[in-house]
């Protein structure tokens, strides 16, 4: 059942992020064009997104006690915003900006068949990759 739940969840979404046209790296830079030719559409977008997920967030975590496909509900324990974070953010703010995709989006014009998108996915997992390497060897302890 958890998995046909997650599947379901993510046609969802995906579905979401077509009809949003957040899988349209056009859309997303005359988003990010403040001073150009403005798109506010995917603030709506967002907007609206937020308006719907947070009230329903808070009633159904008051109401459920425990998830009702898990033992527990999987929340961030992370409060502090260190460089890490801030660096991760500031680096998927300038991929996205650059290629005017992000990895969901990603995921979902795969169905395309773009060249351009397996070069992206790529691109993605080779930053994960040395993003994970890089965490490896500063985690490491010193002799």
């Amino acid at each position: 059942m958890k998995l046909f739940i997650a599947l379901f969840s993510g046609i969802l979404f995906g579905i979401g992020l077509i009809i949003a046209q957040m899988v349209n790296p056009n859309k997303i830079f005359n988003f990010l064009d403040i001073s150009g030719d403005w798109d506010p559409s995917l603030a709506f977008v967002m907007g609206s997104a937020l308006l719907l997920f947070i009230p329903a967030y808070k009633l159904l975590k008051k109401k459920l006690q425990q998830p009702l496909f898990a033992d527990e509900f999987s929340l961030p324990t992370a409060k502090l915003i260190d460089r890490r974070l801030i660096i991760g953010a500031g680096l998927f703010g300038v991929g996205w900006g650059v290629s005017g995709i992000c990895p969901g989006p990603a995921l979902v014009n795969i169905a395309g068949g773009e060249p351009k998108i397996f070069v992206f996915i790529f691109a993605m997992m080779l930053g994960m990759s040395i993003s994970n390497y890089v965490n490896m060897v500063i985690s490491k302890p010193k002799d």
